[in-house]
């Protein structure tokens, strides 16, 4: 028997580089492998030719959040024929997904990836305007979830921290995002080697980051903590920020290297090439990025903040610190430099974890549940319309 059918909505996709996109395309992808349907409806624009099952619909630059587009709440037809409809945003896109499941009485999943709130900062630089938005914003999501009849939490952190203040019971499930493992595992000495001098780096302990440049990331706190350290910070990726932390870490005893944005099929080799991966941002819901760098066998310095604080397992996968505490950061850096080759070989041996797999098994579980859940109770969906 094939798997349900399921219609995505998103208003991140390719071609924007971050974890949603690329979670939603692996999911895509394994989803077909089983013999199942999940075409995904998303901003189209002319920078991304979609691939089959992909469904652009109307949209426009949001000038704000470089990369991010506001795409209409429109459903193309080829997607009405479905057993599901799975949004993973709340806004416009997402809101063509609900549309979609009560026009045919479908089950509604919402993963949730980012609060809503945190596009406030976005939007003004004003405090007080930028509270109310944060309250607005707020109150929608709340809104948009109780729609739900399931939403689905990268962790246990951002399931606690989304429905700490929620008005009523809301379904939850936590499901990793997961990581390929074919795709993200370490790569040979060799091309480790190949990548230091393709981007010029000298040899010696290397550590870094990569993911989007935006100041939520708090990677300014990293520089700081590697200020006078014997390695070199090599940071991957793009964004708002830049410009910032280039001037930062020009202003400090810290020789870094921004190599930009740097193609997917290099990652695996960008994590392998380091000996800590440091991920200072305190906002996470997962942190796929940490555990793309354990499946690669790199250890991670995490803040201990957020979903960081779970999905980094302290002397197994890397180390914590407290967030804001320069010496302690630098301190967990080099407790990874010095314990490398063990955390390395811990990193490794969890990777079965991680897997993708996982949590498609997990969601396809959650997906079957819904719908008998759906068939054995009639007008049940209209008790949350």
């Amino acid at each position: 028997m094939s798997p349900p059918s399921v219609a995505v909505f998103t208003d991140t996709y390719l071609p924007t580089v971050n974890g949603v996109s690329y979670t939603i395309r692996t999911w895509r992808d394994r989803w077909r492998d089983r013999g199942g349907r999940m075409p995904v409806v998303y901003p189209g624009s002319d920078a991304y030719d979609p691939d089959d099952g992909e469904h652009p619909v109307g949209s426009l630059p949001f000038p704000m959040y470089e990369g991010f587009r506001l795409g209409s709440p429109r459903i193309p037809k080829a997607v009405g024929d479905v057993d599901v409809v799975h949004a993973h945003t709340p806004f416009a896109v997402g809101l063509g997904g609900v549309r979609l499941a009560r026009r045919n009485d479908l089950p509604l999943v919402t993963s949730y990836h980012t609060p809503t709130a945190e596009y406030a900062d976005y939007l003004t630089s004003r405090p007080r305007v930028e509270r109310g938005i944060e309250r607005i914003a707020q109150r929608y999501e709340r809104w948009f979830l109780a729609r739900s009849d399931a939403v689905v939490f990268p962790s246990e952190a951002a399931k606690e921290r989304a429905l700490a203040d929620a008005d009523a019971d809301v379904p939850a499930a936590v499901v990793s995002n997961g990581v390929d493992t074919d795709f993200f595992a370490p790569v040979d000495p060799a091309g480790v080697e190949a990548f230091r001098e393709r981007y010029d780096l000298p040899s010696g302990p290397l550590v870094g980051y990569t993911g989007r440049h935006g100041h939520e990331k708090n990677v300014g706190e990293f520089l700081r903590a590697a200020d006078g350290l014997d390695a070199t910070v090599v940071v991957g990726g793009d964004g708002p920020a830049r410009e910032e932390w280039e001037a930062l870490a020009a202003d400090l005893d810290v020789d870094a290297r921004f190599l930009g944005f740097l193609p997917r099929e290099e990652l695996p080799t960008f994590y392998s090439a380091l000996d800590a991966f440091v991920f200072p941002s305190p906002v996470e819901t997962q942190g796929l990025v940490a555990l793309e760098a354990n499946a690669c066998g790199t250890p991670v310095v995490a803040v201990d903040a957020g979903a960081l604080s779970n999905t980094v397992d302290d002397g197994v996968t890397g180390y914590h610190y407290d967030h804001g505490d320069l010496a302690g950061c630098r301190d967990a850096i080099g407790r990874v430099l010095d314990e490398g080759e063990s955390l390395s070989e811990s990193c490794l041996a969890r990777r079965d974890e991680l897997s993708v797999e996982h949590a498609v098994d997990q969601l396809a579980a959650l997906y079957e549940r819904l719908l008998g859940e759906n068939r054995g109770a009639p007008g049940a969906r209209e008790t949350r319309a």
